[in-house]
Parts: C-alpha cells; structure tokens; sequence
C-alpha cells in the first residue's frame, strides 16, 4: 500500500527531523574540550538518563502513520498545530545549542564538577537552571506532536518529567555541595525547569 504524503504533516516531520540532525551532530560534532579531571559526579542521574531515554523511544516506537495529521481536524486546527510543533522544535533545539556553548568544557552527559569549576549563571542559564532538559523536553512534545499517536505523548512526558526531577535532584546537590550559598542563592532566583511568564 502506498503511502500518501500530506503537505502539511510532512513538512512539520520534515522540519523536526532536521531539528533531531542539528540535536544530534550538536553532541557528536563538538569540539572535545581537553581532557579534565571530574573532582565529583552525579552518578545517581543516570538513572534519569535511561528514563529520558525510555520516554524518546516511546514518542518514536508509538508512532501513527507516517505524514498523518495527529488527529482529524479542521484545516485551521492542523495549520495553527503545524506552527505550534515546528515552534518548539526548533526554539528547543536552539535552546539546547545555547546552553551547551554556554558551558563549554564544563559540560558532560552526567553531571560533574571539574577543576576551575565556575556556576554558570549567564546565557539561558539566566532564565532557567537547567536549559538543555527544557530543550529536550520541548524535543520530545515536537515530536510527539509530528509522529506520535496522541495518547503516548501525556505518557512520554511524565516518564521525561519523573526522570528529570531525578537527575535535577542528583545534580544539584552535587552544584549545592560544591558552590554553597553562591548556588542557593542563583536557586531562588532562577526556576529548575520551566521559566516564569512574569
């Protein structure tokens, strides 16, 4: 059977595939920093990885037929939902692209602090703590919202969100112990995740 290819659900797929590429070769690609020394790591994060993991493998494995609308809809529906999902994915993987130039050499898949360590307060770093889980999450919604069949995507995200609280609890006690008042201070003022409207 053939498949028909819809403009518009093919050209938001389109859209935040190339945004997958651009997350992807982000992390492949980059510069290697030299080589540090961790002084400390959260370890425990891990365990929030494989549960992001598990919530990426379900947006994607769960998939309705390709180049499909997410559900029927009026025209307007499906063109303002379009707008919506090519929004995030390319603001979160800008997001994502933002923080990890940010932090330069400071930056690992788990979490650690290195010789020279400095809290990183600036970039998207001034609007949440914890940018490229932010990137990440809006990640997962797009795509969700360009593959997924609807019901998945409420899963997927609590899945990511139980994860994250995982690895945000296990990081910042390892920022805490390391940076002090310094840390609880840019804490009270910057939210975890999710930045404040007003």
């Amino acid at each position: 059977m053939a498949v028909v290819l819809n403009p518009l659900p093919t050209a938001v797929f389109g859209v935040v595939l190339a945004c997958w590429f651009v997350f992807a070769a982000t992390f492949l690609f980059r510069k290697k920093p030299p080589k540090t020394v961790a002084r400390m790591s959260a370890s425990t994060s891990r365990w929030g990885i494989a549960l992001h993991g598990l919530s990426f493998a379900a947006v994607w494995s769960m998939h309705r037929q390709y180049f499909t609308p997410l559900e029927p809809m009026p025209k307007w529906l499906e063109i303002a939902l379009a707008i919506l999902t090519t929004t995030i994915a390319v603001a979160s993987v800008g997001t994502c692209l933002a923080a990890i130039r940010t932090l330069g050499r400071q930056w690992a898949i788990v979490a650690r602090v290195v010789e020279g360590h400095k809290l990183v307060t600036e970039g998207p770093y001034r609007w949440v703590r914890n940018p490229i889980y932010l990137g990440m999450f809006g990640m997962l919604l797009a795509t969700g919202l360009a593959v997924s069949r609807w019901w998945i995507i409420p899963i997927a995200a609590a899945v990511f969100l139980i994860g994250n609280t995982i690895r945000v609890h296990s990081e910042e006690k390892l920022l805490r112990e390391s940076f002090g008042a310094e840390f609880e201070v840019y804490a009270q003022r910057v939210p975890a995740m999710f930045p404040r409207l007003f």
